[in-house]
Formats: C-alpha cells, sequence, structure tokens
C-alpha cells in the first residue's frame, strides 16, 4: 500500500522518478496586472520563461538519464492545462527523441490554485494580506479556491495516478525506467507532496513556493519507498522550507521498505498526544498473566 492505495506489486514497476516542475517565468509573475485583463489559464510565458523552460529541460534529461549513464528510460508527462504550462512543457520537450517519450496527457486536477475571474491588483493585494492573517491553507478567495481545495483535487489526481500505473496506461516495458514529468504549479506541487509524504497543515505552512522552472525529484529508493533526499541535498530541502524532522523522514525513506512505518518520525503519532507511554501498566500485566500459563520449553 502507498499512501492508501492498495498497489499489488506483482503487476507492474513502479516509476523509477515522479519530478514536479513549475512552469517558467510568466507575464503575470512579470506583471500583476496582466491578470486584470487576461483570464488566469491565458496568461503566456515571457522570453525569459521560454528560456528558463529550455534549460529544464536539459537539466531533467540529465536527471532522467543517469547524466547519460542510462540506455533504458522514457518519460511520461503529464500537464496543466494553462497556456504557461502548456508552453513550459513544448520548450521542455526540445531536450528529448521522440523515441524516448511515452506520451502526454493534459490534466485538469493540478492545474493552479483559482484565485477568482479577472484580478483587480488592488484588490488582489488586500485579498492576499488577509490570507496571511487566516492561514494560507484554509483562506478560500473570493470566487476561487482554498489551497485545501487543490489538496482535494490533487489527492484525486494520485488516485488515477496508480491506476495508470497499475493499469500500464503508461504503456511501459516492464525492462526500462520509467519517469513521470509533472509540469504545473508552485502550489500544485506542494500539495502534491505535502499529500504523498502525509506532511501536515503546520508543516505546508512553512514550505516556500518553487522558483520558476524548478523542480522536485521524488526518486524511488532501495528499499521502494519514494524520497526527496535520494536526488536533493539537505541544504536544498532546507532552503524549500522543511525542518530537520521532515528531512531525517526523507533520508530514512531513501533506504526503507516499502510499506513500513518510520516510528521516529513525530507527525505520526506524537504531535497529536501529549506524553504518550510505550505502554500501559495493565498490558504489562496482561502479558505476565498470559505468559504464566504458557508451557516450559
Amino acid at each position: 500500500m502507498i499512501n492508501g492505495t492498495d498497489v499489488p506489486t506483482q503487476k507492474y514497476h513502479l516509476p523509477k522518478r515522479i519530478i514536479l516542475v513549475r512552469h517558467g517565468e510568466s507575464q503575470g509573475n512579470k506583471d500583476d496586472a496582466a491578470y486584470s485583463v487576461t483570464p488566469d489559464y491565458k496568461i503566456p510565458l515571457t522570453a525569459q520563461g521560454i528560456e528558463q523552460a529550455k534549460q529544464a529541460g536539459s537539466r531533467i534529461l540529465d536527471v532522467v538519464s543517469g547524466h547519460g549513464s542510462s540506455e533504458n528510460w522514457k518519460v511520461y508527462f503529464y500537464v496543466s492545462p494553462y497556456v504557461r504550462t502548456r508552453s513550459t512543457l513544448r520548450e521542455i520537450g526540445r531536450a528529448f527523441p521522440k523515441n524516448r517519450m511515452l506520451g502526454v496527457r493534459e490534466e485538469c486536477r493540478v492545474r493552479e490554485q483559482d484565485f477568482g475571474n479577472f484580478q483587480v491588483a488592488e484588490r488582489m493585494k488586500v485579498i492576499k494580506e488577509t490570507r496571511e492573517r487566516f492561514g494560507r491553507f484554509f483562506y478560500r478567495f473570493p470566487e476561487g479556491e482554498s489551497a485545501a481545495d487543490v489538496y482535494d483535487r490533487v489527492s484525486h489526481f494520485l488516485e488515477t495516478l496508480w491506476r495508470d500505473v497499475d493499469m500500464n496506461r503508461h504503456h511501459h516495458n516492464p525492462n526500462e525506467e520509467l519517469n513521470l514529468v509533472i509540469v504545473s504549479h508552485g502550489l500544485a506541487s506542494r500539495v502534491f507532496l505535502m499529500k504523498w509524504f502525509k506532511w501536515t497543515v503546520e508543516q505546508f505552512e512553512y514550505l516556500n513556493n518553487l522558483g520558476n522552472c524548478e523542480f522536485r525529484v521524488m526518486e524511488l529508493g532501495a528499499g521502494g519507498e519514494y524520497s526527496l533526499a535520494v536526488h536533493h541535498t539537505d541544504e536544498e530541502m532546507l532552503e524549500w522550507g522543511m525542518s530537520p524532522e521532515m528531512i531525517a523522514d526523507q533520508k530514512w525513506r531513501a533506504n526503507a521498505n516499502r510499506g513500513t512505518l518510520n516510528d521516529h518520525c513525530p507527525w505520526y503519532l506524537d504531535a497529536f498526544f501529549d506524553h504518550l507511554a510505550d505502554s500501559n501498566d495493565k498490558d504489562d500485566e496482561d502479558v505476565k498473566s498470559n505468559n504464566s500459563y504458557l508451557p516450559l520449553a
């Protein structure tokens, strides 16, 4: 079982990597006023954003090919339907030969958080100040979504992702390494990681956004668990806003057997209870009582 989803190990081979990519610099990143005259989904990349995407393609190619050392690998893309993400994918794709691509799918559930319709700059400034006071995860934009809403739809996407793997909808040869690349947005990528690694709302609030065309690599560890620590350094993860405990969990996952629970991960139990005892006296007495009736060896 992975993330609450039953995963039958005999039917398929897991993807080697799942890579989350934020789009390149958009006109809206450069000038907030763009949102007041152009629908969010139609905001294009800037010239710099196009160049960022080309460079990201080369860097991602370097990752999935093992810096040129791997011969048996393929890539499958999921992409948000927004203009800026599709343009980013187009530029990323220039780095890959066609025979390495298994396919691409537009996926609405990894789209940007809905901030409302046309966004007037002065009004949005006040709204975002209110969000900071209320809390980034639960604040719902007027006529739009909260991060919690995005979490729900990304969770549904994850279920589809595993069905795709389970039913081999990627048409993946098990003798080749499969790499899934999801070209999306900053918030959608963060809640994807939050859902996958079971991070709390409090932990999410401390996460920094991805930079334009920055990406996160979830790589399959030696025991079959995905981890950010296989590809990324402690310093990188600290810069992202991850706590030392979160980083320690990633390092544990890099070598953990699939389906095992990290007993030292504080937010699995200790974060929800005060002063948990290892056992209680009644349990100890029951064990002693049961042992007293065991036959001698």
